[in-house]
């Protein structure tokens, strides 16, 4: 998942959200429907709850984003920890439709938007300062997702990134192109 280089900190962030979501997607892929709604232990949250809670916070904060605050009062927080959809299928469409409400609200802005005052539980934020508070809060419940994942899937975890063992291969191939352009 490479990222482009890119001087724009609108295309950053749309990038790094479409990474994240890609990463949350490809953990999920590899369970069963059961270990979606598995959890370690009673404090922990099962991935149904952590897609429940994310795509919660994503309708909130990001519908009406330049308008209304990002605390919806059609949302439900503490709900968002109990009963997630009870399917693979309708909670990859809760999914979903929290990153299309990110998507719908991000792509449509330009740089001058980025100084602009939003409202988030009744603080001032500009509009950078919310989209880097939802990106380290989705970095964050992704990251649970991918752990959970790769906890449960254990020896049949197929890497994200670079595999184990794979580093040196790696940077053997970069080196290789490197002096290929020399």
């Amino acid at each position: 998942m490479a990222l482009r280089f890119t001087t724009s900190y609108l295309e950053d962030s749309l990038t790094l959200f479409r990474m994240y979501k890609r990463l949350g997607e490809k953990a999920m892929e590899q369970l069963t429907d059961e270990q979606l709604y598995a959890t370690l232990d009673r404090e922990m949250n099962s991935i149904g709850v952590i897609v429940k809670h994310i795509a919660g916070n994503m309708l909130s904060r990001w519908s009406d984003f330049l308008t209304t605050d990002g605390e919806k009062p059609f949302r439900d927080r503490d709900a968002e920890f109990e009963d997630p959809p009870p399917t693979r299928e309708a909670l990859m469409d809760l999914w979903n439709r929290g990153w299309a409400c990110v998507f719908s609200a991000l792509e449509p802005l330009a740089d001058g938007d980025l100084n602009r005052s939003i409202t988030i539980r009744t603080e001032q934020h500009s509009v950078m300062q919310a989209i880097n508070r939802q990106t380290t809060h989705y970095a964050y419940h992704v990251g649970q997702i991918v752990f959970l994942a790769k906890h449960f899937q254990s020896d049949h975890w197929k890497s994200l990134s670079i595999p184990r063992g794979e580093s040196r291969s790696f940077h053997e191939k970069v080196a290789r192109k490197e002096a290929s352009q020399r």
